[in-house]
């Protein structure tokens, strides 16, 4: 995965399970916050987007789960992206313990833009990413 963007966080004690550890549905926070951000890194404005009548939408997330954090712990999210056929595009992710750098977890995140419900070609990603000198492909 080409890292293109990485944003760090800390555990907070209300994420965390009853056995003193992240709950597995909370590192999908971790990830979209990380989206986010890279997202308006960028330039892109989420709610602009919306306002325009498009609208970005996941239609796959895989998750492996490599090991846990607890609280208090810091994170960071890196974040690559590429595209999967004409339409789709996809968010390589990895949370990392920064303590050691060890790996938490590995995503990829997949999605696709629309327009009045109909899928459209993410071109605005392509502008965006040229623009940076990175490849989307």
């Amino acid at each position: 995965m080409e890292c293109v963007f990485e944003t760090e966080m800390m555990v907070r004690d209300y994420e965390c399970d009853l056995q003193g550890i992240v709950n597995n549905a909370v590192y999908q926070n971790y990830l979209e916050h990380a989206r986010h951000e890279f997202l308006h890194e960028v330039g892109l404005d989420f709610a602009q987007l919306c306002q325009d009548g498009i609208d970005a939408v996941v239609t796959r997330i895989e998750l492996d789960y490599k090991l846990s954090l607890k609280p208090r712990d810091e994170l960071i999210v890196k974040l690559g992206m590429h595209k999967q056929g004409r339409i789709r595009f996809v968010f390589d992710q990895t949370i990392l313990r920064k303590s050691d750098g060890k790996t938490v977890l590995e995503a990829q995140v997949t999605g696709v833009l629309t327009r009045a419900g109909r899928p459209i070609a993410p071109k605005l990603f392509d502008d965006v990413f040229a623009s940076k000198g990175w490849s989307f492909e």
